[in-house]
């Protein structure tokens, strides 16, 4: 299983990284203006309107055999994978490596940066009318659910790519470190079978995996595969579409998720090589070796002598007069003996 060079990798992200976007509220007026710069090279045309009429684009690349369907932003207030996306973009317009020239000869990638553009400007999970996209894949209630299945039943990929974001209460078991980038290959149905897609779709979450543990060791978790079956992922695993999950969490004091941004874009490409570069996807044991995720964190913690007294706190994001304001909540339990802190704050003095 062939990884990228670590050094490579680090520069051509310094060099490419788009810095046009910066922070966790990215909408579609942040990316619009990017397009006319990507011309050059892809072939970008409409998909369809959102529910509130926002455009919703597709970037199509490549002329190999290897078809790849990339999508971000299903949930408007996940845009880590965006910004990564858009650093990668760069590299095909500005790069004449070996390695892209490889991945365009082996494969062609069709890319949606923002399938949710109304849940992005309103920074929020659902779309327009309140559907959790991800939660739409049987039924397709939603505009955007409907125009993703028409990309995908148009183009057959071999693989898909499922772009999210996951909340900061992830660690990474058996460590104390936060998982910052977490993986899943979805299941088909209840039983968890490992079906000839899963395999596939494993064989490449391993190939990022690897590449990753080079860079950030123990920062890699494993995603519960639990059966959803009103799930994108697991319903496009079922139709035998490969679909690759990737989380995009958190970082020590990366709230901005600028840092994940970087290992987000390190994973897409790696798994995007090794689809173009591999002709059998039989290597899925290693998969299994990636630690699962563990709720174990919050983002503050004010400890007392009595651990009966400790509360904890997690931020909220909102919108309030266009910025993104990040509030502290109080979490409605009372034993954190087994939780950690992002940040804890030891008082000597118990609370009145």
């Amino acid at each position: 299983m062939q990884t990228l060079s670590t050094t490579f990798l680090k520069k051509l992200f310094k060099d490419q990284k788009e810095t046009a976007l910066f922070g966790k509220w990215i909408t579609f007026d942040d990316i619009k203006n990017l397009f006319a710069k990507h011309q050059a090279v892809f072939k970008i045309e409409p998909l369809g309107l959102s529910e509130k009429q926002r455009p919703i684009y597709t970037l199509k690349i490549g002329t190999g055999k290897k078809r790849l369907l990339i999508w971000s932003q299903m949930h408007g207030n996940e845009s880590t994978a965006t910004r990564a996306l858009f650093d990668l973009f760069n590299c095909f317009l500005n790069t004449s490596d070996a390695m892209f020239e490889t991945i365009l000869k082996e494969c062609t990638l069709v890319f949606i940066p923002m399938l949710n553009p109304d849940g992005a400007q309103a920074y929020t999970r659902v779309n327009g009318n309140n559907i959790d996209l991800n939660r739409d894949a049987v039924h397709r209630v939603a505009k955007e659910s409907k125009l993703l299945r028409t990309a995908l039943e148009e183009f057959d990929p071999q693989f898909c790519f499922n772009l999210h974001d996951q909340r900061t209460i992830f660690g990474v078991e058996g460590t104390s470190n936060p998982a910052t980038i977490s993986f899943l290959a979805p299941s088909e149905e209840e039983t968890r079978a490992l079906t000839k897609g899963r395999k596939q779709t494993m064989d490449v979450i391993a190939a990022m995996h690897l590449l990753l543990q080079q860079m950030i060791p123990n920062f890699v978790g494993r995603y519960t595969d639990e059966f959803y079956p009103t799930a994108t992922g697991d319903n496009f695993q079922k139709l035998r579409y490969n679909t690759i999950l990737i989380e995009s969490g958190h970082y020590p004091d990366d709230y901005q998720r600028e840092v994940t941004r970087e290992y987000t874009f390190y994973a897409i490409l790696q798994g995007i090589y090794h689809i173009a570069t591999s002709s059998t996807f039989n290597a899925y044991e290693a998969y299994f070796k990636i630690p699962n995720n563990d709720k174990i964190f919050y983002d503050v913690i004010h400890r007392y002598t009595d651990s009966k007294n400790d509360v904890a706190y997690q931020y909220i994001d909102e919108i309030i007069d266009k910025k993104i304001v990040s509030k502290l909540v109080k979490v409605d339990e009372f034993d954190f003996k087994n939780k950690t802190g992002h940040h804890e704050i030891v008082f000597e003095t118990e609370k009145h």
